[in-house]
């Protein structure tokens, strides 16, 4: 069994017949909805079609919702593009009409830029390609040199070197799209350049005001979310999970910084318990080509090596020539990392001291784990998914298998490394010990277990109660098919 999850981004080449299930079938755990792109009915056309597919090939797939944040953007030229030269004289004015852009100048779609910059700092331009140095700032008037140039066509992002645009996270259309997104049901939304806390705590409340329960999703991508480990935690902790998204925030930090940035990300977000996913450019030549680089393959397995729960695909499976060769060669090469010794030395903090009983009974149960012969896989009841989530910071080889009948709680532990979510709707007026039997059964015809294998089973004392699993038991699967067979 996969350990890491694959989040893949929905377009017009996965709308191709038959490629979306293809998608699942191959892996595919989180679908991501890109709001930069597409009309909110091709979203919930999407949505209703993972869903749908889903349910037909029994397997619990989330719907992640990503949107746009604010475009800190140049506007237009007059044939579409221009080649600037290194030494040159350049000009961004938030005052020029947003189509005259020329050699000399362009305008703004951001015209709040010249507020935040000053003589001396460096603007990065697609993606870095493009570097412009501040000579001066005049009115509506950024008057640059060009200290790296290239071929620059319209509407290319901006970015500050070291961070400090003082644009917020949602803008109007973002507010608009949550309006979409309530009516889908997503299970995540990515909320995109949050600078603080501060910010996933107001896109909750705009959420939940247009009726939204989906789980936020910070995607760490400005220079002020990695200032300092005080900052980042905070993020962390206001949001259900983080996405390390490598484009902008190594355009902002420098790709230098960003190797090790990337690192502490998927390391903190560990230590808080919270899901991690790691994003952009993973297989980008698969765009293309029917195979990986092994550059791109390295950078995959190292991401798996460090903990992350999730690796993200985006342009690969929304616009590429081959989606679904993609999805396979991302699955091959977790699978491989999966089995080193380095992947399966990420254990739990066994030194760690507990306030919660569900916590403890989580940590005792992975150490049993790992100690215990015959033990074929993990089993918990959960309500709210808090203790297979728990369960998944242990690099342990055995597949977690979460039961729930709670389709929120199902849709979230699609993104917990190595927990399988399945769902479960217990027999009525039986006791505990036959609701074991009949788990164990389920969770043994699923994985093909044998008889003389045995599986470690946590719960509570009674269904229904979110926070209340006590219990550690060890099953044997013979006895449980007995049981559950009627013998």
């Amino acid at each position: 069994m996969r350990r890491t999850k694959i989040v893949a981004t929905l377009g017009p080449a996965s709308d191709r017949r038959g490629v979306l299930k293809n998608l699942l079938v191959a892996g595919v755990d989180v679908c991501r909805l890109n709001f930069s792109h597409g009309s909110p009915d091709d979203h919930r056309r999407r949505a209703e079609d993972v869903r749908a597919i889903a349910n037909e090939i029994g397997r619990t797939v989330a719907i992640l919702a990503d949107l746009q944040g604010p475009k800190i953007r140049i506007a237009q030229f007059e044939l579409g593009s221009v080649t600037l030269q290194g030494g040159a004289k350049f000009i961004l004015d938030a005052e020029l009409d947003p189509s005259h852009g020329d050699e000399t100048r362009v305008g703004l779609d951001y015209r709040e830029l010249p507020n935040d910059c000053g003589a001396g700092d460096v603007l990065l331009l697609d993606d870095g390609r493009v570097v412009l140095k501040i000579l001066d700032v005049n009115g509506s008037q950024i008057v640059t040199e060009v200290v790296t140039g290239g071929k620059l066509s319209n509407n290319k992002g901006i970015n500050k070197q070291g961070g400090g645009l003082s644009a917020g996270a949602l803008t109007e259309k973002d507010y608009q799209d949550m309006e979409v997104i309530a009516q889908i049901e997503a299970d995540f939304v990515a909320i995109s350049f949050p600078r603080d806390a501060e910010d996933m705590h107001h896109a909750r409340d705009a959420l939940t005001e247009r009726g939204s329960k989906a789980d936020l999703v910070a995607k760490i991508e400005r220079a002020e979310a990695v200032a300092s480990e005080d900052v980042l935690d905070a993020m962390i902790s206001a949001s259900d999970a983080v996405m390390v998204a490598r484009g902008d925030l190594g355009v902002e930090i420098g790709d230098d910084r960003l190797i090790g940035v990337q690192k502490k990300i998927i390391a903190r977000a560990r230590a808080l318990d919270c899901p991690v996913i790691t994003a952009t450019q993973m297989m980008e030549s698969m765009i293309s080509n029917s195979m990986p680089t092994r550059a791109e393959v390295f950078d995959v397995a190292n991401a798996v090596l460090d903990g992350t729960d999730a690796v993200m695909l985006s342009a690969e499976t929304a616009t590429g020539d081959y989606p679904v060769e993609t999805v396979l060669a991302m699955a091959k090469t977790a699978e491989g990392a999966e089995q080193t010794d380095q992947a399966r030395a990420l254990g739990a903090r066994v030194e760690a001291q507990y306030d919660r009983r569900d916590e403890a009974i989580a940590l005792g149960a992975m150490y049993i784990a790992g100690h215990l012969k015959k033990l074929a896989a993990i089993v918990c009841i959960t309500e709210s998914g808090s203790t297979p989530l728990w369960m998944s910071r242990s690099g342990a080889s055995l597949p977690i298998v979460a039961l729930s009948n709670q389709s929120r709680t199902l849709a979230r532990m699609a993104l917990f490394r190595g927990v399988m979510p399945l769902a479960f709707v217990p027999p009525e007026d039986q006791p505990m010990s036959h609701i074991d039997d009949v788990v164990v059964g389920q969770v043994a015809e699923t994985l093909a277990l044998p008889d003389d294998s045995q599986v470690l089973l946590t719960r509570g004392d009674r269904l229904n109660n979110p926070g209340g699993t006590s219990t550690i038991k060890i099953v044997s699967v013979e006895e449980a098919r007995r049981t559950a067979d009627g013998d």
